[in-house]
């Protein structure tokens, strides 16, 4: 059988290894797009003497994409039916076009090298994990260009000394992959360069997350909207700064770990599995610790919008920017939440409208109101029901006495007469 292909997932994205030809029909088929994956920096895992040849003839022949998997991507591949491998988080199929089949089915046999030979797979684990980062270090570099501070006018605003050497850190890890690209490895000298990057890093990451708390704090125990609305007001701004910051720091530590995972692959490549993995491991705790804090902020920021939504008709000028800036920052952290792939549950709240507040008030008023007029037209009934029973029995007693003055004035005058 020809035309077979090898498919290999992490979980975060998914490497397409063979012939070129093939690899690009099937991806074209499933409709994937892709970046290129680098399998030739692989001939570092395979030793020395003939296996360094023979893996380096495997590895010009093959091509290999990497795609990333998405929620819709993901149900694609699902049906090729990868299978756990011994290498930790990491599943693979072989799969191809047998006769006059047009599509690609799951194959048994034919397993190529990737799949067969485990320092390779864990090497293609270590490349795809770099492809994923660099994915993310581009949508971070998309993210910065659409905010209105870019992140290097922030930087450069603060005279903060955290800050200050961050700003020589970022020039020297841009330096340093600008010499990867070139050379196609990171050396001794190259590396040395960036050894003290990430403890810089984490600092300014640390000093960022406290002042993103401390925005949110002064956020709290604003009871007048007058208050309230000249915080947030105050707050929108600085949100969108300090996010720009954290937003640097995670593309910066990504950078320094694609160069780390480059060093290891180098100098220590039956490492690079168990390297792996701890650095998806911390990246994820980052995660977790920036999810935590903007999550923070969001819960001050939908607590004020409601707040200003609740005295709407009393401020019908002053809430609806409460909820406007409000509503602002929490699409803000939203979006440097996709962009750092952080699952991002809550929504923003729907400002509401002075006029909106007033039509509810005049229903509910509209419903008293007519609980009223029924009770008064009943009241009314049963009053005229009242008046025209004791009219009735006044003109009755009236007429009564009129008929009896009316015959006691004939009797009188008939004994007059006679």
């Amino acid at each position: 059988m020809g035309n077979e292909i090898q498919l290999i997932s992490d979980g975060d994205g998914l490497a397409v290894i063979g012939n070129a030809t093939d690899v690009e029909r099937f991806l074209a088929s499933e409709g994937l797009p892709s970046k290129d994956l680098g399998v030739h920096r692989l001939k570092a895992v395979f030793g020395t003497g003939a296996a360094v040849a023979q893996a380096g003839s495997e590895i010009a022949a093959s091509s290999g994409r990497w795609v990333k998997l998405t929620k819709e991507s993901a149900e694609r591949v699902k049906k090729f039916g990868l299978m756990d491998s011994k290498t930790p988080g990491i599943s693979h199929a072989m799969i191809g076009k047998p006769g006059s089949i047009k599509k690609w089915l799951q194959i048994e046999k034919g397993a190529g090298s990737f799949l067969t030979n485990p320092a390779r797979l864990a090497g293609v684990a270590g490349i795809m994990t770099q492809s994923s980062m660099q994915q993310t270090m581009d949508e971070i570099t998309d993210y910065l260009a659409t905010i209105d501070e870019k992140v290097d006018d922030v930087l450069r605003a603060q005279k903060d000394a955290v800050l200050s050497r961050m700003i020589g850190m970022d020039l020297v890890i841009e330096e340093t992959m600008t010499i990867r690209e070139q050379v196609g490895r990171v050396s001794d000298v190259t590396w040395s360069k960036v050894q003290a990057a990430p403890t810089t890093i984490a600092e300014t990451q640390a000093y960022a997350l406290r002042q993103l708390d401390a925005l949110a704090e002064r956020l709290e125990n604003r009871p007048k909207i007058g208050d309230l609305a000249a915080k947030v007001k105050e707050v929108e701004p600085k949100v969108r700064e300090w996010l720009a910051v954290l937003a640097r720091c995670f593309q910066l530590q990504d950078a320094i770990a694609v160069l780390e995972l480059d060093r290891v692959l180098d100098a220590h490549p039956d490492q690079l599995d168990q390297h792996r993995l701890g650095l998806r491991a911390a990246r994820q705790n980052r995660l977790d610790l920036i999810s935590r804090s903007t999550e923070r902020l969001v819960a001050r920021m939908n607590a004020a919008a409601e707040a200003a939504n609740s005295k709407v008709l009393l401020h019908p000028t002053k809430s609806p920017v409460v909820v406007q800036s409000s509503n602002h920052v929490v699409t803000g952290v939203h979006d440097f939440h996709a962009r750092l792939g952080i699952e991002s549950g809550r929504q923003s709240s729907e400002t509401r409208r002075w006029v909106e507040a007033a039509a509810e008030a005049r229903d509910r008023a509209l419903v008293t109101g007519a609980n009223g007029v029924g009770a008064a037209k009943n009241l009314g009934n049963e009053t005229l029901d009242r008046a025209r029973t004791t009219t009735g029995r006044l003109a009755s007693g009236i007429a009564e006495r009129v008929r009896r003055r009316n015959e006691g004035g004939d009797e009188e005058e008939r004994d007059a007469q006679g």
